[in-house]
């Protein structure tokens, strides 16, 4: 029985947010540190409704302007003759990027931290382990790019990155991990296939095969990201 052999978080068994317990002060103020230039880099996909998305996962958005139909006007409400938009929206919450919380997938019907999936999912919301309990993540980030280690800008669907790969890449991209990291692998792939084939993009996606996971999980890293819409 995977419950009864289930080893409980470093962080105690009341633990729900793993990894994100790395967040300290410190870390923060080694980030800051780091700063050069000042740059900004968006790293998120805007989403729409036609975004390609793990089915059935949808989006729908309808933009109104309430009560502002027929020429009716709102100046008798608001002392002045005013006009504007409201949204609806519609949508599953894992379209595009975004961050999995430690409720969200399990193995034999157990979570994180020793959790019975039963106990923990219900339809109004988790009972535990939700994401409002991440705390702001503000860390080094190191970047590895798998993409130009394998000489191409794109690497292909279904295409594995070992742990001798990464262990290639970072030594030959001179970057070091540290306990605390976020770790952000380039594959390529939503700049080579999300606006061009997005039928594609979501069909498909190269990635990290176990090994080279479990070589990462040695150096403790705060967070793990991608280019895919699997990570």
């Amino acid at each position: 029985d995977g419950h009864e052999s289930c080893k409980t978080s470093k962080w105690g068994a009341d633990d729900e947010i793993g990894a994100a317990n790395y967040m300290t002060e410190a870390r923060t103020k080694l980030a800051t540190k780091l700063v050069k230039k000042g740059k900004t880099h968006p790293l998120g996909i805007v989403i729409n409704s036609k975004t390609p998305a793990f089915p059935p996962r949808t989006l729908s958005l309808t933009v109104m302007s309430p009560n502002q139909y027929n020429g009716a006007d709102l100046s008798g409400a608001f002392g002045w003759h005013i006009n504007y938009v409201d949204d609806i929206l519609n949508t599953w919450v894992g379209i595009g990027s975004q961050i999995d919380g430690l409720g969200h997938l399990g193995e034999n019907d157990m979570l994180y931290n020793c959790n019975k999936a039963g106990d923990v999912a219900k339809v109004t919301g988790l009972t535990k382990m939700g994401v409002h309990n991440i705390p702001p993540m503000v860390a080094r980030g190191v970047l590895i790019n798998m993409a130009k280690h394998f000489g191409v800008e794109t690497m292909e669907a279904g295409q594995a990155i070992y742990a001798k790969d990464l262990k290639e890449a970072i030594k030959n991209q001179n970057v070091s991990l540290k306990e605390g990291d976020v770790v952000l692998i380039h594959t390529g792939w939503t700049d080579g296939k999300f606006e061009s084939d997005p039928t594609a993009w979501g069909s498909g996606e190269p990635g990290t095969s176990n090994d080279a996971m479990e070589y990462l999980m040695r150096f403790n890293p705060m967070a793990v990201g991608a280019d895919t819409w699997g990570v």
